[in-house]
């Protein structure tokens, strides 16, 4: 079966490109992808599956292919919102939604995925168990269109699930995988300062927000530096400070908006509680009010180290066929939403390389002029094949 599904992904080469360039032309936005969800849908008219649509409280489409013998249930993940980023690939299908962009790859995810789903469905009869495709709309936006699947009930009978994201840094034909926490948590935080304005000649007659604000922003950075263990990892930005006024007006009020990144659930934790420690001194120190929203958005990824050594193995065996190397790379600060799956799925989510061909200058992710080599479409959907393959003991 293995060396069928390999000629029948191989041969489907060029029609998993052109769904990826349709889908480049075309991108929504989180939440907004009715045109992309219609299309996925389409793609299974007529096929001898179950589809799902609108799961999870968006635009999300889970296919279930139900195998000829029983067994298992597993799923395969693949993203498919775009960014609102201006495109400068200058690419012959670059995206006709102006200001709209798919500069994360998540049209070739889908790409992948669909095709790589059609050859399943076509061999299905060979399979002991069950999959589940599930098209995930939303993964660039809090609180993550996976959160909403996860919640949904969907997949409460899948016993493991895989997932990939193509990587602008490596070459096509690599691919690279970690064991344990793997991708960063993310938190979204917004804090208002609330004092009294007044003119600047008279600052005992005010009480400046923009001094306890400033004050905010310095000790926030001693939670990294002072608070957490020098082994442990976390991230503290401002990223927005709005105080802009006049000159010689001592300001009322100043919003902050930040985000706060870590490896692990307990660094998370412990940072949480010192923000919420030092907002608190704010209002005792500085004789302001405040209001906090402090929103964990993506938990950290993290891969079942047994299931990662079963991945691993099972990648193994396309090197030298269609796979250069197989290599385990470092922890990666980035977000993403699969690791809501994780939380409760053993599972592994790992990278392909697609640097593009001929390049010098690499663009990565949410760049707006990032591409793809094509290519690592097909090493994407020949290498999840045989995570399911070795998953059912499929030769």
């Amino acid at each position: 079966m293995r060396q069928q599904l390999m000629k029948m992904l191989t041969e489907r080469k060029d029609e998993i490109i052109q769904i990826r360039r349709h889908l480049h032309a075309h991108p929504e936005l989180s939440f907004h992808e009715e045109e992309t969800s219609k299309f996925i849908r389409d793609f299974y008219k007529g096929k001898d599956v179950d589809v799902a649509e609108e799961v999870g409280g968006g635009h999300a489409v889970v296919v279930t292919i139900k195998g000829g013998k029983p067994g298992k249930t597993i799923a395969l993940r693949a993203d498919f919102d775009a960014l609102p980023i201006h495109e400068e690939t200058g690419l012959p299908f670059k995206s006709e939604n102006d200001g709209v962009m798919h500069a994360c790859g998540h049209d070739g995810h889908t790409a992948y995925l669909l095709v790589l789903a059609d050859c399943l469905i076509k061999l299905k009869e060979e399979v002991p168990g069950t999959i589940k495709i599930v098209h995930q709309h939303a993964e660039e936006m809090p609180p993550g269109g996976a959160k909403g699947v996860m919640e949904s009930g969907i997949l409460d009978d899948v016993e493991q699930i895989f997932g990939i994201h193509v990587f602008p840094f490596g070459e096509s034909g690599e691919v690279y995988y970690h064991s344990g926490y793997s991708m960063a948590g993310r938190t979204y935080f917004k804090l208002k300062v609330q004092g009294v304005g007044g003119h600047g000649s008279s600052p005992h007659m005010a009480n400046d927000a923009i001094v306890a604000a400033a004050y905010f922003v310095t000790a926030i950075q001693t939670v990294i530096s002072r608070r957490l263990n020098p082994f442990d990892t976390g991230v503290v930005t401002i990223g927005s400070f709005d105080g802009k006024g006049s000159f010689n007006v001592i300001k009322d009020a100043v919003l902050l908006e930040g985000d706060v990144r870590y490896m692990n659930t307990e660094t998370r934790d412990k940072i949480d509680k010192e923000i919420h420690r030092i907002v608190s001194g704010i209002e005792a120190m500085f004789g302001v009010k405040t209001e906090l929203t402090y929103t964990n958005d993506y938990p950290p990824l993290y891969n079942n180290p047994d299931v990662t050594k079963q991945v691993v193995a099972s990648l193994e065996k396309g090197v030298g066929e269609y796979l250069t190397a197989v290599s385990e790379y470092e922890m990666l600060s980035g977000s993403e939403d699969f690791a809501y799956y994780l939380e409760k799925i053993p599972g592994v989510f790992f990278y392909i390389g697609a640097k593009p061909k001929g390049t010098e200058q690499v663009y990565f992710n949410h760049h707006p002029k990032f591409d793809i080599d094509e290519d690592a479409l097909l090493v994407a959907a020949k290498a999840v094949a045989d995570v399911v393959l070795d998953y059912y003991k499929l030769d």
